[in-house]
């Protein structure tokens, strides 16, 4: 047996419809079995709330080893984790291919799948997660969801905070009446026909963020592989998932991976990549889905020819080069690298995307911003999630560039309140709407 794992890390197959997988006396094991092994390494302590609540559960206990700590205190260990898998990716040195076989994020999310199972998830959980329902609901009559939900609304957000537990300080994602779909079907772009890359066909796999709350990261991308000579359609079947995924509901994820990789199939057949537009549902489509449908033909195919926006356009850099009329950006950009584009294993895109911009001062912040989508929202996480990103505001603070962009939206926005409060305190302003998406700033640079 080796100390640590010098290989790839290797992620297993979610097996979630054996009866054992809901086994609580089995879970109960596997939990204490990898608990055990986190309290000998510690490795992990500095990425997020777990570790610390697990290792001061530990150290408080009657004879500070897990035997004397009781499964009815792993609860908040569990309930700090926002799945970002970066102790997976980054930190943990006995994950597979190693014999411990140690899988946090997704160890956790069997014991929210158990919770599910047994409708231990709340009304409001569930509720956020209807991110296609929610977006429909709100697009009518977004003027007034925007303003019932932004920060300073101490009517509306004081009652959404007694009601749904939805923090009062937590920045909302805001929504827009015409969706990225409907957009997309009015406008289309014209497609540079003697660009080098000219003869791709991409589709668009909008996404539920960019769809309802961020239709200018779909209109962004679509300019810039236009300019770039590359034909793109959107498409937009439902979710991914990852909503559901965060409370355990994987066969509710599952039916969504059919559905939508039978869409998209669609369009790959006749000879389109596809292109998630947000990291999170790029994961969920890249490598999520086939660990959850490990058997499922189509979805290992859609897995295969799926890309991060990002990923793409440095693609086509790399292979035949962009198109000329990149313009430099004034004051150079910031750019947080998100958890879930990190967790694709596919290098640090969007800094290479933005390292093409000419005459550009590019910096990287690579650490996790600690909102971990629903999770940060909540009156029970937010401060937890400003604290976890509190290196990461500083981070941004003295970088001090013209631009600060994010990959995850909901990052981007949760780093700006972190770098607003410690600006707050040493009297300071600097308060921004948002942080861009990279291929807004890449949009932007060719003059759209």
């Amino acid at each position: 047996m080796s100390e640590g794992s010098l290989g790839a890390p290797v992620r297993r197959p979610i097996d979630w419809e054996n009866p054992d997988f809901y086994d609580s006396d089995k879970l109960d094991q596997e939990l204490r079995r990898i608990f055990d092994i986190c309290h000998g390494c510690r490795r992990c302590f500095n990425l997020c709330e777990s570790f610390p609540k697990l290792f001061d559960l530990i150290d408080d206990s009657e004879t500070g080893e897990l035997d004397s700590v009781s499964s009815g205190d792993f609860k908040p260990v569990v309930d700090a984790c926002t799945m970002c898998d970066m102790c997976f990716m980054t930190k943990c040195p006995y994950v597979p291919p190693h014999e411990f076989n140690l899988d946090f994020p997704h160890l956790m999310l069997r014991y929210r799948a158990i919770k599910n199972k047994n409708g231990d998830v709340s009304i409001v959980q569930k509720q956020v997660s209807q991110t296609d329902r929610n977006g429909k609901l709100a697009a009518p009559v977004a003027g007034l969801t925007n303003w019932g939900t932004r920060l300073g609304n101490k009517f509306t957000r004081s009652a959404m905070e007694t009601v749904a537990g939805i923090d009062k300080k937590a920045a909302l994602p805001k929504f827009h009446g015409k969706t990225f779909v409907a957009r997309a079907k009015q406008d289309t772009p014209e497609v540079n026909l003697d660009a080098p890359a000219s003869g791709r066909k991409a589709v668009l796999y909008a996404t539920c963020f960019v769809n309802y709350n961020n239709p200018n990261i779909g209109v962004a991308a679509r300019n810039v592989l236009a300019k770039n000579g590359v034909i793109s359609e959107v498409v937009y079947p439902k979710c991914c998932g990852m909503p559901k995924l965060e409370h355990g509901d994987i066969a509710a994820v599952a039916q969504n991976a059919r559905e939508i990789a039978s869409e998209l199939l669609r369009w790959v057949d006749k000879g389109y990549d596809v292109i998630a537009l947000v990291p999170s549902c790029a994961l969920m489509l890249k490598f999520e889905w086939p660990l959850i449908l490990p058997d499922n033909e189509d979805i290992k195919r859609l897995s295969s020819v799926t890309y991060d926006v990002a990923e793409y356009v440095v693609g086509i850099a790399k292979n035949v080069g962009l198109a000329d009329g990149l313009e430099p950006v004034v004051g150079g950009v910031t750019v947080h690298l998100a958890c879930h584009a990190r967790a694709q294993n596919m290098g640090p895109k969007a800094a290479e995307m933005l390292r093409l911009l000419p005459d550009t001062d590019v910096d990287v912040i690579e650490r996790c911003s600690g909102h971990g989508g629903s999770w940060g929202i909540m009156h029970d996480n937010f401060e937890t999630g400003i604290k976890v990103g509190k290196p990461v505001a500083r981070d941004a603070i003295e970088k001090s560039k013209g631009v600060l962009v994010s990959e995850c939206p909901l990052a981007g926005s949760h780093i700006l309140q972190g770098m607003e409060r410690l600006q707050e305190d040493k009297d300071e302003k600097r308060v921004k709407e948002e942080a861009p998406h990279p291929i807004e700033i890449l949009a932007k640079s060719y003059g759209f």
